[in-house]
């Protein structure tokens, strides 16, 4: 229980320091978003037009402590201020919007691809010298250097654009209205096919590849020899023995992928035209939107931290040995 009271006061020290580095960069640059938007309109609104703007994003004069305080409060009844981009709609609406689109679409391509590239890496590590063993890892080697985007773009123009196989953009065809109905569902998927792919071609290698060089390592140890010698079954030493160790190094990668979700895939969801939250940040650079550049880069440093406490904690039942002898 120490163990985890630990890794709790260190989770809320985390995310009240990602909070806090997002109230105070904002603040180091000059200007404020209501002065940005009366950019937009050149000049032509007056002064009481630029104090109406600045009551509706936020803006005080108020010393930096109120302000922190009013931005803390703001924050935990979900209230991240206006979108430049998409003014008047408030930054916590676009994110509810786009966040189920990344996580559908990246979320369960990752899940997938850390699936087929950890079973396979412990197949072809446990018949090493096979010929499984000599073409997936090559194959995996290739994949794992093809930049997303890449690869995204090659997948579009031959399966989309001269096979016509799967559409070329969107999450679903604009004929359709979003709802809980067969059609749009499988006019979802439909569209979610290519970009899902592109992701798991892309990033399955890497999984396959640390995997199988963990599942090595420890197919040497003492215990697993040990094991053999008392003649227990080739799948529980397998499994029992050498995966369940072998993982471990590899769950503090998928901490990061999972946590890196909320993120997106961001240039596959600009190739594909994708509405998740890596096409709304890119969409918030080019237009300068501040606002939403932040409340983004808040709920991405966030998504972070609690998958690290989640899978740290995952991390300690496993192994207990990682716990330090705290709690025993």
């Amino acid at each position: 229980m120490q163990f985890v009271r630990q890794r709790l006061v260190f989770l809320f020290v985390s995310l009240w320091a990602a909070a806090t580095i997002n109230f105070v960069l904002p603040r180091l640059m000059p200007g404020n978003p209501a002065i940005l938007m009366i950019g937009r309109f050149k000049g032509q609104l007056s002064a009481r037009a630029l104090n109406a703007l600045e009551l509706q994003f936020g803006v005080t004069h108020k010393p930096l402590w109120d302000q922190y305080l009013i931005y803390l409060n703001n924050l935990i009844h979900g209230q991240l201020g206006l979108s430049l981009t998409y003014y008047p709609v408030p930054v916590s609406q676009i994110i509810a919007q786009s966040l189920p689109w990344t996580l559908g679409l990246v979320g369960v391509a990752t899940l997938i691809s850390v699936c087929i590239g950890l079973l396979v890496g412990i197949y072809t590590a446990w018949h090493r010298g096979g010929k499984w063993d000599s073409i997936l890892p090559t194959m995996a080697t290739f994949t794992a250097a093809l930049p997303y985007f890449w690869l995204g773009l090659l997948m579009l123009f031959v399966f989309g654009y001269l096979w016509h196989w799967f559409p070329l953009a969107h999450a679903y065809s604009t004929s359709l209205t979003p709802s809980f109905t067969w059609p749009f569902i499988t006019n979802m998927v439909y569209h979610a096919l290519l970009p899902a792919l592109t992701i798991v071609i892309s990033s399955m290698g890497g999984w396959l590849l640390g995997m199988r060089n963990n599942m090595i390592q420890t197919l040497g140890e003492d215990y697993i020899l040990f094991g053999r010698a008392r003649g227990l079954s080739q799948r529980r030493l397998m499994v029992h023995y050498a995966a369940r160790n072998a993982i471990l190094p590899s769950m503090t990668g998928f901490a990061m992928a999972i946590g890196f979700v909320v993120g997106g895939a961001l240039l596959t969801e600009v190739v594909f035209s994708y509405p998740g939250v890596g096409y709304q940040l890119l969409a918030a650079v080019q237009n300068e939107d501040y606002p939403l550049m932040q409340g983004l880069f808040l709920i991405i440093a966030f998504s972070v931290l609690i998958t690290n406490f989640l899978v740290e904690m995952l991390y300690g039942k496993l192994d207990p040995r990682t716990q330090g002898g705290v709690g025993k």
